[in-house]
């Protein structure tokens, strides 16, 4: 049977919809290497959403989310690992088709991580107190239209 749907607390709800975010992120490299969209377009559009969205939701998770557990929890010290290599991976100009690569794959494991293990985790210990200060604390991140959404074209048919 399916899996029950997780009940999130209304502090953490928005961070979750930016995790949605990061999997369309995920699956527009993924299509768009299917589908060979120029590299350098798939590129500048995951460095807008690192820039925008995922580094700035990141440094919020740090500062905010995470120490409810502490900085020695594993869960933590394995989130923040993830946040480094996925750092990199988005600042590699180098090697971006494989950098590309890699930021569709750790960066839809990670989020899948801190949705269905690390915030569950967090909801399970947080007080009120903690849930406030998370919610208080959250920015409502740039999501302007992008000037090349060369996901368009392959996304209609499916």
């Amino acid at each position: 049977m399916g899996q029950k749907p997780i009940k999130r607390h209304e502090a953490i709800k928005p961070y979750s919809r930016e995790h949605h975010h990061g999997l369309l992120l995920c699956w527009k490299i993924r299509e768009g290497l299917k589908h060979e969209v120029a590299i350098d377009r798939i590129k500048k559009y995951a460095d807008f959403l690192w820039e925008t969205q995922i580094e700035p939701h990141f440094k919020a998770e740090e500062k905010y989310i995470f120490p409810v557990l502490g900085d020695k929890h594993e869960m933590i010290q394995q989130a923040k690992k993830e946040h480094k290599r996925l750092a990199n991976l988005f600042n590699d100009n180098t090697n971006v088709l494989e950098s590309l690569k890699a930021i569709q794959t750790e960066l839809d494991d990670h989020i899948r991580f801190e949705e269905r293990v690390l915030f569950n985790k967090i909801q399970e210990v947080a007080t009120e107190e903690e849930m406030k200060v998370i919610d208080q604390h959250h920015e409502i991140l740039n999501s302007q239209n992008w000037e090349d959404p060369f996901w368009d074209s392959f996304k209609k048919k499916r």
